[in-house]
């Protein structure tokens, strides 16, 4: 379904129309553009009316804490390492939920109960983000089997609300979080989370839909991303493909090629933070039509661009 911008706040040189095939409940706020930076534009009820604050991004981008949180909260399988009664170390594939503070609830049958208990353990969980990369966490810390009925029963409802179905309590764990480790991607460097950091940050608000509006976005708006990475990003070369990544409550990732077939990576931040799908979605637009208006020279490119590049050497687009 194609939707438009109002036309209120446009220039009357304005001869296309930004097709986004999004839902019809979504209903586009007006909006003006920034007169010295992305950052005064306002897209919607739900963007926030304070900028990005620094001590909440990591240059634009969530804290490796929120990330994995994210991860874990949209995972429900994992690979648990533990030794085994004999010492052994064994790797198995494990279904898991997590509590409110993200710990993970473990369920373990009889194949895999002879797992040493109250021993150090990990789990590790990769979430794939439109095929191009897989940002992933190991958890390490204490496989534990809680004995008090109060904690098997929150342990049970932990369980149940994640895959909408009974167990049985006598084989359900949990592994207590002492650090996580966060990567981006495969054969990239990781960043060490503490335990407090990981048990207070939040998943992101719109983990949910995410992948969803990703897909969409790739399929119906290509012109949109390829415009994105000319106007937004520092560039010295013409872009010959772009897909969008990832996105996230402060903007997204996309992936690009240049003439010379070199693949990179960038972060284009939404002007404001958004708190959920439709946020997104008018920030997206917003960002959109003032990229047309920038290319089409009906207004000036008066914002920062992003010049933090990332060229992949393992993966393509």
């Amino acid at each position: 379904m194609a939707t438009h911008l109002p036309t209120s706040s446009l220039p009357s040189t304005r001869l296309s129309k930004i097709a986004l095939p999004f839902t019809k409940s979504w209903n586009r706020a007006q909006f003006t553009f920034p007169k010295s930076s992305i950052g005064p534009l306002r897209c919607a009820v739900s963007v926030l009316s304070e900028p990005i604050q620094s001590e909440k991004t990591n240059n634009g981008k969530p804290y490796p804490a929120e990330v994995s949180r994210t991860i874990m909260e949209l995972s429900s399988v994992g690979t648990l390492s533990a030794p085994t009664q004999d010492g052994w170390p064994l790797g198995i594939g494990v279904r898991f939920a997590v509590d409110p503070h993200g710990t993970p609830v473990l369920f373990l049958n009889d194949a895999t109960s002879k797992l040493s208990v109250n021993c150090k353990s990990t789990i590790h969980v990769q979430l794939e983000q439109y095929g191009l990369r897989t940002p992933q966490c190991t958890v390490q810390g204490t496989l534990e089997k809680p004995e008090d009925t109060t904690a098997l029963k929150k342990l049970h409802s932990v369980w149940k609300k994640r895959f909408g179905h009974e167990v049985d309590e006598d084989h359900l764990f949990l592994l207590s979080v002492e650090r996580v480790l966060q990567l981006e991607d495969f054969a990239e460097d990781g960043i060490w989370v503490t335990s407090s950091d990981y048990k207070l940050a939040n998943p992101d608000p719109l983990r949910d839909f995410a992948g969803r509006m990703i897909e969409e976005i790739n399929t119906h708006n290509r012109e949109d991303i390829l415009r994105f990475c000319s106007i937004y990003v520092d560039l010295d070369f013409q872009v010959s493909d772009a897909k969008m990544l990832w996105v996230d409550r402060l903007g997204f990732d996309v992936r690009f090629r240049s003439p010379q077939n070199d693949v990179f990576e960038a972060r284009i931040p939404f002007p404001r933070e958004v708190t959920d799908e439709k946020g997104a979605k008018s920030s997206f637009n917003c960002m959109s039509q003032l990229a047309w208006e920038v290319e089409k020279n009906f207004h000036a490119a008066e914002f920062e661009k992003a010049k933090q590049l990332k060229k992949i050497q393992y993966t393509g687009l």
